[in-house]
């Protein structure tokens, strides 16, 4: 497949995407609100769309691309109210509306970065057991039955579940990615708000959490969305993927200092102290990032694709403060 239409395409994600595609040699189209003067002399054909909606116009755009990567959506806020109506336009309606001009335009795939949210909040239930003898960590796999529990979540949910119904009765076929937490160079939100904090060099009351949360670094994202464009096993499947290496969030601080050349020093704060001071500051939602686990299984992507992360997290983490 030659012509690739990447919505969101100077976003986190879509911006070292079509640098990775125009290294590939195909031609790559890119879906941006608006265009401006440092976006002309790029090898990538940059077209302006506006706010994607269900009204948004793709007739011309669409015309011989062979696949599209549907990066664009409403991210998840937890600084502000979680309403519907925030996420549903953009993340539900927009990518159902774009979906079916694609299928219109007889493009062959679609590839929809959603969340790994659909499947749960947190994986907090360390163990599972099956018998009295035998017991399974609990982690998220592509099996799960879905479990949004918030507007943005059940938003991306909703638009997979639009997708499959376009999928089985058109010609379109559908690649459904399920992402943790995405690190990278000029990440944004909670880890770039960690990040922060780290370079503040304040002790911080975290060296007792033992979590573990998977992590997927934009380099084997985007390798891995990659595969997913030729790949012929890759079409009606919802994948999950990481890193492979599972992180506590002390140990995540550690290696973003270590990353930084910086010291941070970690003290051991009761867990049950921890908690009280969220509900006090209203900070239950980031108390329960910092303190539980989000473990993603992603066998099946690699069984399914022969694909494996090509970049470990250390030398990933490394390379969000390495000098462009």
């Amino acid at each position: 497949m030659k012509k690739i239409l990447v919505t969101g395409a100077t976003g986190f994600i879509g911006n070292p995407l079509c640098k990775a595609l125009i290294k590939s040699g195909r031609s790559v189209y890119g879906a941006v609100r608006s265009i401006s003067s440092s976006l002309i002399k790029s090898e990538v054909e940059y077209i302006s769309v506006g706010d994607i909606s269900l009204k948004t116009n793709w007739k011309d755009i669409l015309a011989g691309i062979d696949c599209v990567i549907h990066c664009a959506g409403r991210a998840h806020n937890m600084n502000k109210n979680q309403d519907f109506d925030l996420y549903n336009p953009i993340n539900k309606e927009g990518t159902r509306n774009l979906a079916e001009q694609a299928a219109e335009a007889g493009v062959k795939r679609f590839i929809f970065l959603s969340s790994i949210k659909v499947n749960g909040e947190s994986t907090n239930n360390e163990f599972e057991k099956i018998n009295s003898n035998s017991q399974i960590k609990n982690i998220f796999t592509h099996t799960d039955i879905p479990n949004p529990m918030d507007p943005y979540s059940i938003s991306k949910f909703e638009a997979e579940s639009a997708l499959w119904k376009i999928s089985a009765k058109t010609n379109l076929d559908i690649i459904v990615v399920r992402l943790p937490l995405v690190y990278g160079k000029n990440v944004k939100g909670n880890l770039d708000r960690l990040i922060k904090i780290i370079k503040l060099g304040i002790p911080l009351p975290l060296g007792k959490i033992q979590n573990q949360r998977s992590l997927i670094g934009i380099d084997n994202l985007v390798d891995f969305v990659i595969h997913c464009i030729e790949h012929p096993n890759a079409p009606g499947k919802t994948f999950l993927i990481s890193d492979d290496e599972d992180l506590s969030t002390s140990d995540l601080i550690k290696l973003i200092s270590l990353s930084m050349g910086r010291n941070t020093y970690l003290f051991p704060a009761p867990i049950y102290l921890l908690k009280i001071i969220a509900k006090i500051f209203r900070k239950q939602t980031d108390y329960d990032r910092l303190i539980g686990s989000l473990k993603i299984d992603n066998s099946y992507a690699k069984k399914i694709l022969g694909w494996k992360p090509r970049v470990n997290t250390k030398e990933g983490m490394k390379r969000i403060f390495e000098d462009s």
